[in-house]
């Protein structure tokens, strides 16, 4: 299991910084935490329920909630809160970071939707 050694919001930027005990460090935005966030309403129940989330391109973190010592539950300021992050979950999203990005903004073509709100 991934361990983080630091967690630390920069608001201004809307960018989660997490480093891991095996030395990786990743800058997570967001807008991609948001739009991968693990819960249901996102991820749905089986992988062909996931959905692609537009009109997210300025939300923010408001809040970082400890879930035991496994994870994190992320509060974003679209009041999305139902995402359970455990440090396998970030690490995953740290790796894989270009290719889900491109997917999702693949997806977001695809079905004529934006990053811009509204």
């Amino acid at each position: 299991m991934a361990v983080p050694t630091e967690i630390r919001l920069d608001r201004a930027t809307r960018v989660l910084h997490v480093s891991f005990d095996d030395g990786t460090q990743y800058a997570l935005p967001a807008e991609y935490l948001r739009v991968e966030s693990p819960s249901a309403e996102v991820q749905g129940h089986n992988p062909g329920q996931k959905q692609t989330v537009a009109g997210r391109r300025h939300v923010g973190i408001i809040a970082i909630e400890p879930v035991g010592h496994y994870a994190v539950r992320l509060v974003f300021d679209d009041l999305h809160d139902s995402g359970i992050f455990s440090w396998d979950y970030l690490a995953e999203l740290g790796r894989e970071q270009d290719k889900r990005w491109a997917g999702y903004l693949d997806a977001l073509a695809s079905r004529g939707l934006s990053r811009e709100p509204g």
